[in-house]
């Protein structure tokens, strides 16, 4: 993961392809000085979504895409909640990305350190 400009890549379920099929993107590139902090919430899955458009929704199995939610774009892609984590945006298309990582602590330690740096 590059920090410079900031680049989410679709992976995981079952393979690349899959992962953008159902979240209907292939990759994001966020600004770094767009990026206002990185949370790990896995309790986030529970909330309501918003309205997708488009995008993918199957309780308790995968939340993928692009969902409006108090008049602000939110980007998920998220099969296993555990290892979600919630990008804050300011200037961006989305307001929020919430993203599934292999290791949640260290993706949000990168974040908030390359910040903190910039």
């Amino acid at each position: 993961m590059s920090l410079d400009g900031w680049l989410w890549r679709g992976s995981g379920l079952s393979s690349t392809a899959n992962r953008e099929l159902w979240a209907l993107k292939s990759r994001l590139t966020i600004q770094l000085s767009n990026v206002r902090g990185a949370t790990i919430d896995p309790g986030i899955s529970q909330e309501y979504k918003g309205i997708r458009a488009p995008g993918t929704y199957f309780p308790g199995v995968i939340t993928a895409g692009s969902f409006r939610l108090d008049g602000e774009w939110v980007f998920w892609d998220v099969h296993n909640p555990t290892k979600a984590i919630v990008i804050q945006l300011a200037d961006e298309r989305y307001a929020r990305l919430v993203i599934q990582v292999d290791d949640p602590r260290a993706a949000v330690a990168l974040i908030e350190g390359a910040i903190a740096r910039s």
